[in-house]
């Protein structure tokens, strides 16, 4: 049997060392939050933290995690929901399908944890994420609402539409 630290509880598991941690989250550990994408690390939908850390779960084989590290998957980073990136999330509707989601916030919340006030080159350099419903704009509105300690309703979303107006 194999252990691993996930979302603070030391968890046992029986897998090969070749498996991807994606796999063994989700169908050994039962969390189901954190997507399967395209399984060659480029989407991020598989995207946890490792030590604080964002990394694409999808292409983490098991033998690359150390026991003494410490994963968190989506439901790890906050038991209801009131994580400043989830609050801001919620606050703009950032998500359409919200297939991508929990990877993204993932990124964004690791981002904000070592820059907490991250320009758009580094929101651009760090969060590379994709998502296919095109919510962009309102992922970036809501990374600098996060960044601003907002998140409630009263969130401003800015978007600079191509002809020149702003919504």
């Amino acid at each position: 049997m194999a252990k691993l630290n996930v979302n603070g509880k030391d968890r046992e598991f029986d897998a090969a060392p070749d498996t991807p941690l994606l796999w063994v989250l989700r169908e050994q550990l039962n969390l189901t939050g954190t997507k399967y994408g395209c399984g060659i690390a480029q989407c991020g939908a598989c995207t946890v933290h490792i030590d604080g850390n964002a990394v694409r779960s999808c292409a983490m084989p098991l033998r690359a995690v150390k026991a003494s590290q410490t994963v968190v998957t989506i439901e790890g980073l906050s038991r209801n929901g009131t994580h400043p990136v989830q609050r801001a999330w919620q606050a703009l509707d950032v998500p359409q399908c919200g297939f991508c989601q929990s990877g993204m916030i993932m990124a964004v919340s690791a981002l904000l944890k070592t820059n907490p006030k991250p320009s758009d080159a580094d929101i651009d350099a760090a969060v590379t994420n994709i998502c296919r419903c095109g919510t962009y704009n309102r992922v970036r509105a809501a990374i600098h609402t996060a960044a601003r300690g907002g998140g409630t309703r009263k969130a401003e979303l800015a978007i600079q539409h191509p002809e020149g107006s702003a919504t």
